[in-house]
């Protein structure tokens, strides 16, 4: 999570949604930056939490920008990046499972350690499901993301290519994709919402 208080502006990063690149190179710029275990604090913990000390010591209130990647695709980064051979020793490694294997373990209702990659819908909303941040962009949609923040910031963003997860075979059998959609139905209509708006999802938090 980075915080500029010039620009009245936060970036929210959701896990395995090109969060990495993004901070890499807008750290610099960031008044407080959160890295690490407190890299991915969600929109709940930030609007319950943090923005009342934002308000409350800095008088500041900025406008919350995040990422969202395709459902299916983000799962299918997280099983690439737990085929890394640091993991390999590890409970959350999946070198010896399919995708297929992986997306079964995933919408079980007590997935395993690999498994638990948590939900982009209950990252980005409030327990009564109230989107929390003012700016949503879709993650295959970079130039946009790119242009607002240009203009944000009003000087150019140079991403590069980082943390980026190892090739790897991962088709999904239509069925499980009907499965898959059939277990996380709001974070697929969340994603549907973001691309019939254009890829940049524009809420009023008031």
């Amino acid at each position: 999570m980075l915080v500029f208080s010039a620009e009245s502006l936060v970036f929210l990063a959701v896990p395995k949604t090109g969060t990495t690149a993004l901070e890499l190179a807008l750290r610099a710029r960031a008044d407080i930056a959160f890295s690490k275990q407190r890299k991915h604090i969600t929109a709940q913990r930030f609007h319950n939490q943090i923005a009342p000390f934002l308000k409350r010591a800095f008088a500041l209130v900025p406008e919350r920008m995040a990422v969202m990647r395709a459902p299916e695709d983000q799962i299918r980064s997280w099983y690439k990046y737990r085929t890394r051979e640091r993991l390999l020793d590890k409970d959350a490694a999946t070198d010896t499972l399919s995708f297929d294997d992986f997306v079964r373990d995933v919408i079980r209702d007590d997935p395993p350690a690999h498994a638990q990659i948590g939900s982009q819908f209950r990252f980005l909303t409030s327990a009564r499901k109230q989107l929390l941040v003012h700016h949503l962009f879709a993650y295959e949609e970079q130039p946009q993301i790119l242009r607002f923040l240009e203009t944000r910031f009003g000087e150019p963003v140079t991403l590069q290519r980082k943390n980026v997860s190892p090739p790897a075979e991962a088709p999904l059998d239509p069925d499980l994709r009907t499965r898959l959609r059939a277990a996380r139905p709001e974070e697929f209509a969340l994603y549907d919402r973001l691309r019939d708006a254009g890829g940049h999802l524009v809420s009023d938090l008031a």
